[in-house]
């Protein structure tokens, strides 16, 4: 009997393709709660782009695992999957270049003040525009803190140490794992003495809130918050305060407390804040890559063999229970 394959999102094509001959592929309807937990009956291998109800991994007897389409794990409610002898499995690192390129263009183009010019060029014309050029700031030879020193933290460190000539001061729990040229220091040092703050933590017990008034409170005048980590690892409230009093210089954010964004949100009137919606590790390019990593799972699971990258490998004598 063909395997059902679910994915909360569209692929892409190539990916989808190389899932089709493995078995039958399903794409929800709308990437909603809702659709997801009604559409993902009867699925083998759930593909999770969006978050998943703990509900499916009790309800569904025939699924064998749920593979990230990414790194985090925040959208798997591991529990739930482990005590259903569910596999869980990831691709680390395959966007992480990506995510840091989104940074560095981000926060270039903050310091060059792109929300004021874009705006005002096209409601008040080239002079009022050109203006903000005077106060606009240069990336290379600043101090950047990095907040999580995984595959994105990396791959940022080596554009813009490499790159852009910047010190880099470096969170992390492993300090002794880091490149040369990468400075070890506390949170409250590297909030203290950076220009440009980049969040590229996970989201857990001990990161969440971890940035509120009073790290806020610590940072430069003008420095920027980048944040491609989670929205819950930012208190937002205090971020708000902080940006309207401009007592940082602004903010990068590309995730949220609440998503999608509402639309009558605070952050949307704000000039110093640039916005994305969850979309930093997205490209045509990233998307291909995260896919094979998907396929590559999802192949060895169908032959009854161990994911590479594993996340819940106390569930395996289970598994096998069920499926070996």
């Amino acid at each position: 009997m063909s395997e059902t394959i679910f994915s909360t999102h569209p692929l892409h094509p190539e990916v989808t393709a190389q899932l089709q001959t493995l078995g039958s592929l399903l794409i929800a309807s709308e990437p909603s709660p809702a659709a997801i937990l009604q559409q993902s009956a009867g699925a083998s291998i759930i593909v999770v782009r969006a978050p998943i109800a703990p509900e499916i991994f009790a309800r569904e007897k025939g699924l064998r695992a749920a593979i990230r389409h990414g790194a985090g794990l925040d959208m798997i409610p591991l529990d739930a999957a482990t005590n259903a002898g569910v596999l869980v499995a990831n691709v680390p690192g395959v966007n992480a270049i990506t995510v840091a390129e989104h940074c560095i263009w981000s926060s270039l183009a903050l310091l060059r003040r792109y929300p004021e010019v874009s705006a005002d060029l096209r409601a008040d014309g080239w002079a009022t525009a050109r203006a903000h050029s005077d106060h606009g700031r240069e990336l290379s030879g600043r101090t950047i803190a990095i907040v999580g020193m995984g595959n994105v933290g990396n791959a940022l460190f080596r554009i813009a140490h490499g790159g852009f000539s910047m010190k880099v001061l470096a969170v992390t729990s492993r300090p002794e794992s880091l490149p040369d040229g990468a400075q070890a220091a506390s949170l409250d040092e590297a909030l203290a003495n950076s220009d440009v703050v980049v969040l590229a933590c996970p989201l857990n017990g001990n990161t969440r809130g971890m940035i509120g008034a009073e790290q806020l409170a610590l940072m430069r005048p003008g420095a920027i918050l980048v944040n491609v980590s989670r929205g819950p690892v930012v208190q937002q409230q205090e971020l708000i305060k902080a940006l309207q009093a401009g007592s940082i210089g602004g903010a990068v954010l590309d995730v949220f407390d609440q998503q999608p964004l509402p639309s009558d949100h605070p952050y949307l009137a704000m000039r110093n804040v640039i916005l994305t919606p969850h979309m930093a590790g997205i490209t045509e390019e990233s998307m291909l890559r995260m896919g094979q990593g998907v396929v590559w799972e999802t192949t060895r699971i169908l032959a009854g063999k161990q994911p590479r990258n594993f996340c819940n490998p106390s569930v395996w004598n289970a598994y096998l229970s069920r499926f070996g």
